[in-house]
């Protein structure tokens, strides 16, 4: 089957009632026929339910379709993005180890990097988003893991994954990305040398505002490691909110296609308009990494970055004008969002490191919803004035 079908018909196996659409396994635990069964369950010889913190029927059905949206063998589903971002480094580093990565990340990751790993003896290093050579230069003997999100937030700039993958495997490190941005609709890092693929689910995954999740997806081996460690420290994805994204991917790459129109329409009007400047969406031909992209990528996502003329003053004005976008810390909704990162998601930044990844005090990163292309123009025009 196509993607697309696996998409909708992936469904968890039915139960005696024959339903049509896979219902809520709302339960904390399962039952064991007898004894025996209990102990090859909990030994691992048998396949099956124990504790909805180790896996559920509904989060096991998400996962499936996660996994064969991005060529991976399996995945591991946590409550939050964050989750699945912490799990990941926690599953494959200890004390001593070192993490590569580009300097342009979210900002509660980089808080990660920064405030809490450096506590248990894990340092990063920085680089260029647009430089592998300084990438491998970075590498010591300590590195475990190379880090990178594609496109970045919120610059939307795009990092060359085919270079990435093979630098990781020349230095026989872990290559782990953000894939949040794209959607395996978009891109598919596995397929270009990528180990794992994490993306939260609580954007463009649900893409209605209605739950949080994350999702972290590879190899059975690579997983493996990752369950042993969420097993126990418990960053379990809920059943509602498994459920919630299972019938979400159903119409996953329909949505996806129109965020692409109306994201690269509303990026060629921006652009032409005399109040922006610097305007970044993925597939603008004026995009410095515009044939990275078009390599790399199937659509150019959902995500228009650019700069008002005016700087943090125009910015705000900007955002207050605006009556039809949301303003709200979320993206990847239905429902089209603006949002000042300078003041609000990298706003724990210092202005030098926002300045280095491209954040300027008049950036306003919007995310694209499914609106009439034309209804959303108009509200951006008149709050730019």
């Amino acid at each position: 089957m196509k993607k697309e079908t696996k998409l909708v018909r992936t469904q968890a196996k039915r139960t005696s009632f024959q339903e049509h659409s896979t219902p809520l396994y709302f339960t904390s635990s399962f039952v064991f026929n007898d004894s025996d069964q209990m102990a090859a369950l909990f030994n691992e010889e048998e396949e099956g339910y124990i504790y909805s913190r180790y896996s559920n029927p509904n989060v096991d059905e998400f996962v499936r379709k996660m996994a064969d949206l991005e060529n991976a063998e399996n995945g591991w589903a946590t409550a939050s993005g964050m989750a699945a971002i912490f799990t990941t480094f926690a599953a494959f580093l200890q004390q001593g180890d070192h993490i590569v990565s580009s300097r342009s990340v979210f900002g509660s990751t980089h808080r990660l990097f920064t405030e809490i790993f450096p506590k248990w003896g894990i340092t990063t290093t920085y680089v260029p988003f647009d430089d592998v050579k300084s990438w491998e230069k970075a590498i010591t003997p300590n590195t475990r893991i190379i880090y990178l999100e594609t496109p970045t937030n919120p610059g939307l700039d795009i990092i060359d994954l085919k270079a990435a993958g093979e630098l990781a495997k020349k230095t026989n490190t872990l290559l782990v990305v953000d894939n949040c941005f794209a959607t395996p609709v978009n891109q598919r890092p596995l397929d270009f040398g990528a180990h794992l693929s994490i993306h939260s689910a609580t954007k463009f995954i649900d893409g209605q505002g209605r739950g949080m999740g994350g999702v972290i997806l590879g190899s059975n081996e690579l997983i493996a490691k990752i369950q042993a460690f969420a097993r126990h420290s418990g960053p379990a994805l809920s059943p509602f909110n498994a459920w919630n994204f299972s019938k979400s991917l159903e119409t996953l790459s329909l949505r996806i296609e129109k965020h692409n129109a109306n994201a690269l329409e509303i990026a060629n009007r921006l652009e032409a308009h005399s109040k922006t400047e610097h305007v970044k969406y993925p597939f603008l031909a004026s995009h410095p990494h515009y044939e990275i992209a078009k390599s790399q990528m199937m659509g150019g996502g959902g995500l228009v970055s650019f700069e008002i003329k005016g700087g943090l003053a125009a910015g705000k004005k900007f955002l207050d004008s605006l009556q039809l976008l949301s303003l709200t810390a979320n993206l990847g909704d239905t429902r089209s969002i603006a949002i000042h990162p300078a003041s609000t998601t990298h706003s724990k930044l210092t202005e030098e490191d926002r300045l280095k990844v491209g954040i300027t005090p008049g950036l306003i990163r919007i995310s694209v919803g499914l609106e009439h292309v034309d209804d959303i123009w108009e509200d951006i025009e008149r709050a730019l004035g």
